[in-house]
């Protein structure tokens, strides 16, 4: 029985909040996926075939992880999620392990997932799914910024949540509004983007398929 797209799960979860929340606050939610859409910068983006910049990446387990480290042997895969709470994410990563994870374990090209949240509160998503995969923090959102890959929530979403009493900075330990959009970054034994997608809406997440294409393109390619 084929495994359900990753499109999918999470038009799932979009349909259960169309049953289950007040109308205003789906529309807070819908507003600002919206909004991101349309702010969005592909130009501030990296390109496949442009140098993947220099970086530290903390394991939620102690390793520090960077980028000769993980291309040392071949290409690497990064996805940036937002944080640990996050209920698209609880939904992405498993679907990465599922269907991703193995795919690349056969292939020898390590995955990371990297999100902005602290160490101590990030552990939570590697255990809670099991994941085979590293999870790591990415310190003050100093690769996020580089990529241009980062947001901060609209006013209306600012002011709902402190309504609530609640902050995004609280909960991930960066005492900031920022958060990365969800990207996949393949990145060939040369440091060299092979794969560069973003979604601004985190609603929308990359599949599996391209990556994995994008990795094995990357492993075909002649050494230099």
């Amino acid at each position: 029985m084929s495994q359900p797209s990753l499109r999918q799960l999470l038009a799932d979860l979009h349909a259960e909040r169309e049953r289950t929340w007040e109308p205003a606050q789906l529309q807070l939610n819908v507003d600002q996926r919206r909004e991101l859409v349309e702010a969005a910068d592909p130009g501030l983006w990296p390109k496949v075939g442009d140098l993947a910049p220099d970086f530290e990446l903390k394991e939620v387990d102690g390793e520090t992880l960077t980028l000769r480290g993980l291309t040392a042997e071949g290409p690497a895969v990064l996805v940036f999620f937002r944080f640990a709470g996050c209920p698209a994410c609880n939904i992405a990563l498993p679907y990465y392990e599922r269907a991703l994870a193995p795919g690349l374990k056969a292939l020898g090209a390590p995955l990371v997932a990297v999100s902005p949240q602290v160490p101590e509160r990030l552990v939570e998503i590697k255990r809670r799914h099991d994941l085979s995969f590293q999870v790591a923090t990415d310190y003050d959102n100093v690769l996020g910024r580089e990529l241009g890959i980062l947001y901060t929530a609209n006013a209306a979403t600012r002011a709902a949540a402190e309504a609530r009493g609640t902050f995004i900075g609280k909960t991930t330990g960066t005492g900031t509004w920022e958060l990365p959009q969800p990207t996949a970054l393949v990145i060939g034994a040369d440091r060299r983007f092979r794969l560069v997608d973003v979604a601004p809406d985190w609603l929308a997440r990359t599949e599996a398929e391209p990556i994995l294409a994008a990795v094995k393109t990357a492993l075909a390619e002649p050494a230099g």
